[in-house]
């Protein structure tokens, strides 16, 4: 690749201190979220020739670790360029292809100076293996589509979204709001950002849905009702951020509720969604069980779903809080809600969304957030608004 055409992403930043430790990078997520692109820049960076990058889906790559001797590897490694007699760099792609790369990964790192990058489009296979043959050898990074920040930045605008609402002016407002709309229209995905025509990003939508589909599903799982899987994916996108109704999903499916409880855990394990666990402080009055179903892309929910305007909003502010904190919701049996719950280092902020804020809705979040303890709270606005307390989607 070239370099000068990389266009970073933010994670990077949390990755590059790790480039020379002892532990191996791992940087999983859904596919097309642009993993591959990611390793190839980091392997062209590494300032080392001795270094190797394989991709996986290559069943000739394959090859040189099914050899249950890790002598025979070593040698095929050696006879690829590899010295492990100094320190060596090995950045190997789509890892869930082949199921034994951790305890490969560990007797490499264990013996000589090897440091692995390694890229994989789902931990729903590998994670169990990982985190008992790399304990405490690993760094896990997950890489998701694009916040609207990155958005900007691929899409060549030029533009720095303001971090305080006090120092947007109208103007700013509608030029940041009109990209926000693209954002939530065609999500982001790079290469659907990257896409000039309506057309061109519809058909990549198309693609990465249909990729996810015949990779993760039909090849990858285990799963023989593989119709079934894609009529839940549908059926979830069309109730994104609603609470799950298990009982409900199985007798709309036919399928039992055991089933469905295996299919979500794999649908999340594989990054197609994430189920928010509500925050509760323990009241008989609050909602404690239930997830909230929300979906990896909001361009995806808006091209196959019926959703409607606040529906996809709120997805979309999901998409980019989820790389800054661990969320949660919070809901009352009455169902008096927050939206989100974003607990970063123990600095609780309530958030709230919603198309057109009203000072009542204000007035009602900072009296539930004062109930439950929470000091910060504020409303994500979709449309210009100059209630205190508030903030815009593309500030998040």
């Amino acid at each position: 690749m070239r370099i000068d055409r990389f266009k970073e992403r933010d994670i990077l930043k949390q990755v590059e201190p790790y480039r020379e430790s002892k532990e191996a990078v791992i940087i999983t997520g859904m596919r097309r979220t642009g993993k591959t692109t990611l390793l190839q820049y980091l392997f062209e960076t590494t300032e080392s020739e001795n270094k190797l990058l394989l991709d996986l889906e290559n069943p000739l790559n394959r090859k040189y670790f099914e050899e249950e001797n890790f002598d025979k590897i070593q040698a095929s490694l050696e006879i690829l360029g590899i010295n492990f007699s100094e320190p060596s760099y090995i950045f190997l792609d789509e890892i869930q292809l082949f199921k034994n790369i951790p305890s490969i990964v560990k007797y490499f790192i264990d013996h000589f100076q090897t440091k692995f990058f390694l890229t994989g489009s789902t931990n729903y296979y590998t994670r169990k293996q990982f985190e008992e043959s790399l304990a405490g050898r690993k760094v896990v990074f997950e890489l998701y589509p694009l916040t609207f920040k990155e958005f900007i930045k691929f899409s060549g605008k030029g533009l720095n979204p303001p971090t305080q609402k006090s120092s947007i002016s109208r103007p700013i407002f509608e030029k940041l709001s009109t990209l926000y709309d693209e954002y939530i229209m065609f999500g982001g995905f790079p290469e659907v950002v990257l896409k000039q025509s309506v057309t061109e990003k519809n058909a990549a939508l198309d693609d990465i849905f249909r990729s996810y589909f015949n990779l993760e599903v039909v090849q990858m799982s285990n799963y023989r009702k593989s119709a079934v899987i894609r009529d839940l994916m549908l059926l979830l996108m069309n109730r994104a951020g609603e609470r799950i109704d298990v009982q409900n999903i199985s007798q709309e499916l036919g399928i039992s509720r055991a089933t469905t409880y295996s299919y979500l855990e794999f649908l999340e394990g594989s990054y197609f969604i994430k189920l928010l666990k509500p925050f509760n402080l323990g009241s008989k009055m609050e909602i404690r069980k239930s997830n909230k179903i929300y979906i990896c892309d909001v361009g995806l929910v808006r091209h196959f779903a019926h959703a409607a305007e606040d529906c996809l909003f709120e997805n979309s502010v999901f998409q980019n809080l989820r790389t800054k904190c661990d969320i949660k919701y919070y809901e009352r049996k009455s169902g008096t809600q927050i939206h989100f719950i974003c607990d970063d280092q123990n600095n609780k902020v309530a958030y709230d969304t919603a198309l057109h804020p009203r000072k009542t809705d204000l007035t009602r979040l900072s009296r539930i957030a004062s109930e439950i303890n929470v000091d910060e709270y504020s409303i994500i606005s979709k449309y210009y608004c100059d209630l205190e307390h508030t903030m815009y989607g593309f500030m998040v």
